[in-house]
């Protein structure tokens, strides 16, 4: 199963939206966790244990275990993820942008060592920064398009021949770059606006939704602006906000994660149709 049914079976499976981002920040972990050499790996679990049955997709995001050194943890959450819950698709947020043999490595990264159903990158070096994750066609390939933070807008609102760039980029890659039907896009929450103009420009491609919960991103605003026709095509992504539900890191942090997800999950779906 290629990523882009996954993602489609997990939408209809959960009746869900979500998509869990997996940032461990080793400070706000529960005491029982605290300095363990396997603690990100037992917080991981527990959190994705707690909330697989209301998720789209689980995010890690590479950069909270590279300065950490736990590469190893993070190799040993992508594969208990691939074995315990191989139905729901696994997003590597790396947001890569190299070009030839350097983007093939990032690709061996994300596809062969962490065997992650898709990957963002970054598309500022073109079609040249894209390409070589194509070659695993039944992976997915996020690119970067109009992201939730406020210093997006300095490159993705210049004018390109009469558009904002996060239109260009939106439109390149619905028409030209999304060969084997494998692409989506990076669209923030905290623009519904713009998120709705790229949904009218890619149809029904997935968009992968950054910003809401710690992010402030509202939650009608966003599902009424990203969602297709049948109520789909969005991985909603909420982070901090699960991962931290119980604000004192308590023994039973997977609960209120749980309880968080599904908030999040149901307040999603109140908008959906």
């Amino acid at each position: 199963m290629n990523f882009i049914d996954k993602l489609n079976a997990a939408w209809t499976r959960n009746d869900s939206l979500l998509c869990v981002g997996l940032d461990p920040d080793t400070a706000r972990f529960p005491a029982h966790l605290q300095g363990r050499p396997d603690g990100i790996v037992e917080f991981c679990k527990a959190i994705i244990d707690a909330t697989a049955d209301l998720a789209c997709a689980f995010k890690p995001q590479i950069a909270y275990f590279a300065a950490l050194g736990a590469e190893d943890q993070l190799e040993a959450i992508c594969r208990y993820l691939r074995e315990q819950y191989p139905h729901i698709p696994l997003v590597l947020d790396a947001k890569r942008g190299d070009i030839g043999a350097t983007a093939h490595q990032y690709a061996r990264e994300a596809f062969d060592r962490y065997g992650a159903d898709a990957v963002t990158v970054n598309p500022y070096m073109g079609f040249d920064s894209v390409e070589p994750y194509m070659a695993w066609t039944d992976r997915g390939v996020i690119v970067l398009c109009r992201t939730s933070n406020a210093g997006g807008s300095d490159l993705q609102f210049l004018d390109v021949g009469g558009r904002p760039l996060y239109q260009h980029v939106a439109r390149l890659v619905a028409d030209k770059w999304n060969r084997n039907g494998q692409c989506a896009l990076v669209v923030g929450a905290t623009f519904p606006e713009e998120l709705a103009q790229v949904r009218a420009i890619v149809g029904d491609m997935p968009l992968l939704v950054p910003g809401i919960g710690a992010q402030g991103g509202d939650i009608e605003a966003t599902v009424k602006s990203g969602r297709t026709a049948s109520g789909m095509g969005m991985m909603i992504n909420s982070s901090r906000a699960i991962l931290y539900a119980q604000p004192q890191g308590g023994e039973d942090f997977a609960a209120a994660a749980r309880r968080a997800a599904r908030e999040t999950r149901d307040a999603i779906n109140r908008y959906r149709g």
